[in-house]
């Protein structure tokens, strides 16, 4: 998965605006206790960031 989807996915579920907050506060566990930007920035691949987000916001299996 690229960023550009990455972010287009989460664009997708949470509005422009508030994925963006979300992804700066939202500290994730299965990310190692990190937000989204930091785990990009540590160079976590998109797709391993993704599939923590659907844990947090429960999406359904096929959005992973």
């Amino acid at each position: 998965m690229r960023l550009t989807e990455f972010w287009w996915r989460m664009e997708r579920h949470l509005g422009k605006d508030y994925a963006d907050s979300w992804a700066r506060d939202q500290v994730i566990g299965e990310l190692g206790s990190r937000t989204v930007y930091e785990a990009l920035d540590a160079g976590e691949y998109p797709k391993v960031v993704w599939r923590a987000v659907c844990d947090v916001l429960e999406l359904p299996a096929n959005e992973r």
